[in-house]
């Protein structure tokens, strides 16, 4: 990642992307929310970081009072069967999650590297 590209709002572009932290090549994911190994057009390594469950734990509380919310809001403004429920709900949490899951977990992967952090080391200022 470039210098132009150092902060949050460069984090986020980047995040968004699923761009590579060290070179920008779009190469983080492997799998839809599964990071891969290294990065295929440098070789930087994405295993040293360990973004963990942190973000999903986040997103999925975060979603889940939004849909929880909306349903809410549907039921007593519509009163439509449970099915309909079932059809608007179900798809839109699972969409939700998985997408922003992967967002969130390349912004705290680009967030660690922009700040040198890494597990079990504390940075004493200068």
């Amino acid at each position: 990642m470039t210098n132009k590209d150092s902060g949050l709002s460069g984090a986020v572009i980047t995040a968004s992307a699923g761009r590579c932290p060290h070179c920008g090549a779009a190469t983080l994911f492997d799998t839809i929310v599964g990071f891969a190994p290294k990065c295929r057009a440098c070789g930087f390594d994405f295993g040293q970081f360990n973004v963990g469950d942190g973000p999903a734990a986040f997103l999925i509380l975060i979603i889940g009072g939004i849909i929880s919310g909306l349903a809410i809001w549907v039921e007593l403004a519509f009163e439509p069967a449970w099915w309909v429920h079932v059809l608007l709900w179900v798809p839109l949490t699972l969409i939700g999650v998985v997408y922003s899951l992967r967002f969130g977990k390349a912004l705290l992967l680009i967030l660690e590297y922009q700040h040198q952090a890494r597990e079990g080391q504390l940075v004493r200022p200068d």
